[in-house]
């Protein structure tokens, strides 16, 4: 999702890291990150086609590892076919 959750995070916002617990927190009130949602609207698409336009449909956010949705064991599994690569 790019453009997403980072979207709403602002400089001098205080984030917190918990690595044992693998969370990842941005320290504002739920009020505060209400109003940053509501207000928040997508960007427009960079592009229409080639690396970027698979990268940007296909690329897994960070705790799933940032690797290819279509690269992934269980889904090649599942569908019983190889990826569909253009």
């Amino acid at each position: 999702m790019l453009g997403g959750p980072l979207a709403l995070v602002r400089d001098g916002d205080l984030i917190e890291l918990d690595v044992p617990a693998r969370k990842l927190n941005l320290l504002i009130s739920d009020e505060e990150m209400s109003k940053r949602k509501s207000a928040w609207q997508a960007p427009p698409k960079k592009f229409d086609r080639g690396f970027g336009k698979m990268y940007s449909a296909h690329v897994l956010q960070a705790d799933q590892g940032c690797d290819f949705d279509f690269l992934e064991t269980s889904h090649q599994e599942e569908a019983g076919t190889d990826p569909e690569i253009h």
